[in-house]
């Protein structure tokens, strides 16, 4: 999609925005593993990785969601943030792939 959009307009700069994926997320001894999404972000980003060596003007990532949330679409029956919410409580717990995400800004890569 990357080349595409490049070739398409002229070699724009390109801004990727709300990036993620839903999935079944359950809080289970105050952690929440979510190795899907973490595959999900890993396989994107090194495509990203990949797109910007052949010159395409990659200028910005940005993950979606931060926080679990109401989706137009599915309700709050999916979630797709880096951030488990407890409806009920709205307790805030990091998942594995927020502290993963957390990681891949530290070192600027996956």
């Amino acid at each position: 999609m990357l080349e595409w959009i490049d070739e398409r307009y002229g070699h724009p700069e390109i801004y990727l925005t709300e990036n993620g994926s839903s999935w079944d997320d359950w809080k289970v001894n105050g952690k929440v593993a979510d190795p899907g999404r973490i595959d999900f972000y890993r396989s994107y980003l090194e495509e990203c990785h990949k797109a910007i060596g052949q010159g395409i003007k990659l200028k910005g990532y940005f993950a979606w969601s931060l926080m679990d949330n109401f989706e137009w679409a599915l309700g709050y029956s999916k979630r797709f943030g880096l951030i488990h919410i407890d409806y009920q409580t709205l307790e805030r717990t990091l998942k594995d792939s927020a502290y993963w995400y957390a990681e891949v800004i530290r070192q600027n890569g996956v």
